[in-house]
């Protein structure tokens, strides 16, 4: 039985303009039509289509009801909603109930012509992610992932969920947890990933600069300004593009962004013709969302527009059935970059690994080991190789200028959170940062609202 596509559409002239228009592409496809929801439900039923195009507002039956019910009787079938400019938000809660897409309408035919070619390539990648799942099962690696304790199984199932879709996803997590790692998981899964993966730090991109760094911008549009450059939504045109830290970009740009990815279309900085890109959005942040949205960092649209499908990665301290994994991994990669003959760890090391807090996660593990490789001599890390890094032992109950006393204002007790934590590191914000579980730039940020010195020394 050939591929099929079924468009319900109760405007008539579009209706079979679309028809037409996959038609002249010549692909194989059986192209039918229904004008309205309930009658493209009847003809599911008789013969399940490949692909629905279906528009959102229909009589008799809605796109969403539509896809509800074609979801309940054959979930196989690929559902791509089409959307007026006014019903955007009712466009994501179509995704999370099970729409691969969303197209905005008058459809563009490009777009409509990528979407039609990734859902036919989703097969390969389905085969491709069973291919990740048996690895998974015999070394305990799901892409760039380590680890098999349950916490990190159930993020390996939502990445499984939605790789092969092009739906937002938002991840949280401690800093060091590997965020970005999940979202290259989640690109390595999707139709895209032949595609290029763009990775932006917001948190490390000045607010002055970050328009153009996000769209780019035309010759002589500002100061420095000597030639035309592509901002990262072109770069990752047809592919995935990574915004870690997102609660670090400002309000204003916040809603520039929001703009963009509900239109996809976006002017270059100093520009006045639109630009349309295929790219889908992965966001990261290390800050609780909800009281991101509440500290007026986030905004409430701009999250749930990216919070389409949610991942929380877990600390490493919940996590510790998976340390002897990561170490061994670690192990293998350092060994060999470095040239050194180490083959594993001996028990008291680990035992040492497995009993420290990690507060600053896997990332913190991951340097510990690169320089027990580097500094040991023999063929197995020992617990010599782990100077600094203690048994670990219940925190003393703070006194003096850093002890917390009633009366006390939040500002007070987070200043001396803060105070304490520089103590602890020597002064290094990069470190204090990561123990505190905020990005460095909001350190600089609370410690200059305190009139504390700010600058950039011992930041490494």
């Amino acid at each position: 039985m050939p591929e099929s596509i079924l468009i319900a559409e109760d405007n008539p002239a579009q209706r079979v303009g679309l028809q037409q228009l996959i038609r002249s592409w010549n692909l194989g496809f059986d192209v039918d039509v229904a004008a309205d929801g309930e009658e493209a439900l009847q003809k599911v039923v008789l013969r399940p289509p490949t692909i629905i195009l279906s528009d959102m507002v229909m009589p008799r039956m809605s796109g969403l009801e539509l896809l509800k019910s074609v979801k309940q009787h054959d979930p196989s079938v690929t559902v791509v909603i089409l959307t007026a400019q006014g019903s955007v938000e009712t466009a994501v809660e179509a995704i999370k109930d099970g729409a691969y897409d969303y197209l905005m309408k008058p459809v563009d035919p490009q777009r409509l012509r990528i979407v039609i070619d990734q859902i036919l390539d989703r097969g390969q990648t389905r085969r491709e992610v069973e291919s990740l799942k048996r690895r998974l099962r015999d070394t305990g690696q799901f892409g760039p992932m380590i680890g098999q304790s349950p916490e990190i199984k159930q993020v390996y199932h939502i990445i499984e969920q939605a790789g092969p879709t092009n739906a937002s996803v938002l991840i949280t997590g401690e800093s060091g947890t590997g965020k970005e790692l999940v979202a290259q998981a989640i690109h390595g899964a999707s139709l895209r990933k032949h595609q290029p993966f763009v990775a932006i730090n917001c948190a490390a991109i000045p607010d002055t600069l970050m328009e153009s760094e996000l769209f780019g911008h035309e010759k002589g549009s500002f100061t420095g300004a000597l030639t035309r450059r592509q901002g990262c939504f072109e770069l990752a045109d047809r592919g995935t593009l990574f915004l870690d830290e997102i609660a670090e970009m400002v309000p204003g740009m916040q809603a520039k962004l929001l703009r963009a990815l509900q239109e996809r279309k976006f002017r270059l900085v100093g520009g006045t013709e639109e630009k349309t890109v295929d790219i889908r959005v992965i966001a990261a942040t290390n800050l609780d969302p909800k009281r991101a949205i509440d500290d007026g960092k986030l905004r409430e649209d701009l999250y749930y527009r990216l919070n389409v499908i949610g991942v929380h990665l877990p600390p490493l301290r919940e996590r510790v059935d998976d340390i002897p994994l990561l170490v061994e991994a670690f192990i293998k990669e350092f060994a060999a970059a470095n040239q050194k003959p180490v083959a594993g760890i001996d028990e008291a090391a680990m035992a040492r690994l497995t009993r420290h807090r990690w507060p600053g996660n896997v990332r913190e593990l991951r340097n510990v080991i690169e320089r027990a490789v580097i500094i040991t001599r023999g063929p197995m890390l020992s617990a010599a190789d782990l100077p600094g890094l203690g048994d670990a032992q219940p925190a003393a109950a703070p006194e003096g200028p850093s002890a917390l006393a009633p009366g006390m204002t939040v500002d007070e007790v987070e200043r001396r959170l803060i105070d304490l934590t520089l103590a602890s590191t020597g002064g290094n914000k990069t470190k204090a940062a990561g123990l505190l579980g905020i990005s460095v730039k909001t350190l600089h940020n609370k410690l200059k609202a305190a009139g504390a010195d700010a600058g950039t020394e011992h930041d490494g």
